[in-house]
């Protein structure tokens, strides 16, 4: 019997033996029989609605997600079904997205660009991410990636991670009361997991020297929000913001006004290195799949 796929793409060569229907999360759910369907890849950045279609596909033997985190599909994909992610192909871009947040907190870009606006030519030295000291939190491929562009620009940096693993100098989380207080830029890199909801509230960003900046691309839940605006919203730290909870951030939230504060609309993963990446990607998990090889990146 044919495998069938369901794929967001029409342009991926399919392996002898699978044929596929186009679904790339706009407009409303395929409809048909969808009885044969057994891998569905779901589109990227396309909100809850596809992830709808997992309870409709009853010969499903494969999900699999272009995100790095999956921790809301693992309820939806029913018990003997796998579910691959898509681990390492964010890397680059969010690295990318991370350096350029921290390169316009540390250079004041978001002043250069307003007087710009008025034809101003005020000047004044700015602080730099050379011999910064950034505490990097979740050192998975992605904290690695900004890792590197990080050692690149020479800053120096203390990596963290859930759990120590004194070998490849990783601290564990149990230790951000001693890190904290020597930090400039703080760096969270987190998935959404309960260890991670709220990791950082008041006490640890309290524990940060004045003037520190914390730059998120993980999860917005992992930092208290009201903490957080409370501290920027005096000055005392500033943000560079991929990610926030909730998501998207209110109209007239303090956050949005609060000064030091840089916010991007949760854009770091999807930049255009990522498309021909995902679609090698899904391309060698067909081939995998109809060899009857196991797929790489499997959620446990």
């Amino acid at each position: 019997m044919t495998e069938r796929a369901i794929l967001p793409w029409s342009d991926i060569e399919l392996p002898d033996g699978l044929s596929a229907r186009l679904y790339d999360g706009t407009g409303p759910l395929p409809d048909g029989d969808l009885d044969d369907v057994e891998v569905y890849v779901l589109p990227y950045d396309s909100g809850s609605e596809p992830t709808k279609l997992i309870a409709r596909l009853p010969a499903l033997k494969l999900v699999q997600a272009l995100s790095a985190g999956v921790e809301k599909l693992v309820p939806l994909v029913p018990a003997g079904v796998k579910l691959a992610n898509g681990r390492g192909l964010h890397d680059l871009s969010v690295a990318e997205h991370a350096l350029a947040l921290i390169h316009a907190s540390q250079r004041d870009l978001p002043r250069w660009f307003a007087q710009q606006a008025t034809a101003s030519w005020d000047r004044e030295h700015t602080r730099s991410l050379a011999d910064s000291r950034v505490l990097l939190i979740g050192h998975g491929s992605i904290g690695q990636a900004i890792e590197r562009q990080l050692v690149a620009a020479e800053a120096v940096v203390t990596r963290v991670a859930s759990t120590a693993r004194p070998s490849e100098r990783v601290h564990g989380v149990g230790e951000l009361a001693e890190l904290l207080p020597s930090a400039d830029i703080v760096v969270l890199i987190l998935p959404e997991t309960p260890a991670t909801m709220g990791l950082f509230g008041a006490a640890e960003l309290a524990a940060l020297p004045d003037d520190a900046l914390v730059v998120n691309v993980g999860r917005g839940s992992a930092i208290d929000t009201g903490a957080l605006t409370a501290e920027t919203v005096s000055g005392r730290l500033r943000a560079a913001l991929d990610v926030v909870d909730p998501e998207p951030l209110p109209a007239g939230h303090p956050l949005w006004s609060a000064p030091g504060v840089i916010i991007t609309p949760h854009i770091a993963g999807g930049s255009a290195s990522f498309y021909p990446r995902a679609k090698r990607l899904v391309a060698e998990q067909l081939r995998r799949y109809v060899a009857g090889e196991e797929p790489l990146h499997v959620v446990s």
